[in-house]
C-alpha cells in the first residue's frame, strides 16, 4: 500500500467511521471500503479482496449481536441463502474488465443509494407487512448475489432497500437479514477469488483496516439494536454512498474510458 503513516491513520479512521454508520444499518460497508480503497491501490484484486474481508469481519460481530437479540431468524432467511451463495460465488469468479467493474460498481452505488434514500423517507409511513409467494426470496437471494460477487461487495445494500420498500418485514429484521446475507455472500465471493486466482491481500497493512472495522462495527451495530439509530444516520449512509458512487464512477469508469 506504501502509505505515509499520517494517511494511515486517516485511512483506518475512515474505515471505522464507514463501519460505523453501515453496520447501524445492517450493512458491512464494501461498497465505501471499494470507493475508498481506489484511491490508493491500483489493483482491483487487492481492493475486491479487502472490500470481501473488511465486510466479513464487520458483519460476523453484528450477526451474533442481531441473534443474541432475537432479530435474525435463520429459518425465514435460508431461501435467500440458499440462490445467493452459488451466484455471488460465480460474480466473484469472473475477471472483469477494470473499467467495466468500475461502472458497474458506480452504477451500483447510485441506484442503492437512491433506493435508501426512498426507503428511509418512506419507512414510518406504516407498518403493515406484506405476504409475497415463495418463490420471491429465492430469486432476489440469486439475483443480488450475483451482483455482489462481480462488484466485491456482501449484497446487502442491494437487498434491504427493496426489502423495505415491498415492506417484507420490520425495518430491524432486514437489517438482520442484511447483516446475515453480506456474511455468507462475503464468505462465498472470497471464495469465488480464490478459484480465479484473484485474491490479493496487502499486509500488514490490511490487519489495521480489519481492526478499524471491527471496531467501527460493534459500535455501529449496537447503536442500532438499542434503537439509537435514527433516519438521520440512514439518510447520512444514503448519501455517502451516493458520493462514493458518483466518484467512482467520473474518477475510475470514466477517466479509465478517457486515457484508453
Amino acid at each position: 500500500m506504501s502509505l505515509a503513516s499520517g494517511d494511515l491513520v486517516l485511512l483506518f479512521f475512515a474505515f471505522f467511521i464507514v463501519a460505523m454508520l453501515y453496520s447501524a444499518v445492517g450493512f458491512g460497508g464494501g461498497s465505501s471500503y471499494l470507493a475508498i480503497l481506489t484511491l490508493v491501490l491500483t489493483s482491483f484484486f487487492a481492493i475486491r479482496t479487502t472490500a470481501l474481508l473488511c465486510n466479513l469481519v464487520v458483519v460476523t460481530g453484528s450477526c451474533i449481536l442481531f441473534y443474541r437479540s432475537g432479530h435474525l431468524h435463520l429459518k425465514k432467511f435460508v431461501p435467500f441463502i440458499i440462490t445467493s451463495i452459488p451466484m455471488a460465488f460465480l460474480g466473484a469468479s469472473f475477471k472483469l474488465d477494470e473499467q467495466f467493474f468500475f461502472i458497474l460498481l458506480a452504477l451500483a452505488l447510485i441506484i442503492s443509494a437512491i433506493a435508501l434514500i426512498y426507503q428511509t423517507l418512506k419507512l414510518n409511513s406504516n407498518n403493515e407487512f406484506k405476504e409475497y409467494p415463495t418463490y420471491i426470496p429465492y430469486l432476489l437471494g440469486g439475483t443480488v448475489g450475483l451482483l455482489s460477487g462481480l462488484v466485491g461487495i456482501g449484497g446487502g445494500i442491494f437487498l434491504a432497500p427493496v426489502l423495505n420498500y415491498i415492506k417484507w418485514d420490520k425495518p430491524i429484521v432486514i437489517a438482520a437479514l442484511a447483516s446475515f446475507f453480506i456474511f455468507v455472500n462475503s464468505i462465498s465471493g472470497i471464495g469465488g477469488l480464490f478459484a480465479s486466482n484473484s485474491f490479493e491481500v496487502l499486509w500488514p497493512e490490511t490487519i489495521g483496516l480489519l481492526l478499524a472495522v471491527l471496531l467501527g462495527g460493534q459500535l455501529g451495530v449496537r447503536l442500532s439494536i438499542s434503537k439509537l439509530s435514527a433516519k438521520r444516520i440512514r439518510m447520512l449512509t444514503a448519501f455517502l454512498v451516493l458520493f462514493v458512487g458518483l466518484r467512482v464512477l467520473f474518477k475510475n469508469g470514466f477517466q479509465l474510458s478517457m486515457m484508453s
